[in-house]
């Protein structure tokens, strides 16, 4: 699998974020708050990712934009674990929830463990553990 994160990859529709965000199951796995959402309909040949990092939480853009390099190299090294799923693509939403700057290998091993979560879980419910 290509280890490249190309721009087709990331979600920047505002029309499925937005449909990410209402309809998307979530749950919570510190530092992040994770959205899911399962697209049948063929709008994208690849799962799609959103990183987010609250300005709220991390007042200087440039400890935003750190956190948010460190999310997509995580994702980007690891996102073979979703492997390639015949019955229609994801949506994800990483939302960084977290006001401490925390290292590249922590948010590796949560990413890990999100992608795994969402490979291996089916996305019924709403708020789903």
């Amino acid at each position: 699998m290509n280890s490249e994160l190309h721009k087709n990859e990331r979600l920047h529709s505002k029309k499925l974020i937005k449909e990410l965000f209402d309809k998307g199951s979530s749950f919570f796995l510190y530092p992040f708050k994770v959205m899911v959402l399962e697209i049948n309909f063929d709008i994208s040949e690849t799962n799609q990712v959103l990183f987010s990092v609250s300005k709220k939480k991390l007042k200087k853009a440039v400890n935003r934009n750190l956190i948010k390099r460190r999310m997509r190299e995580a994702y980007r090294l690891n996102k073979q674990i979703l492997g390639e799923m015949a019955e229609g693509k994801k949506i994800i939403g990483l939302i960084y929830v977290s006001s401490e700057i925390v290292t590249f290998h922590v948010i590796e091993a949560k990413i890990k463990k999100i992608l795994t979560t969402i490979k291996e879980k089916p996305l019924s419910d709403k708020n789903h553990p």
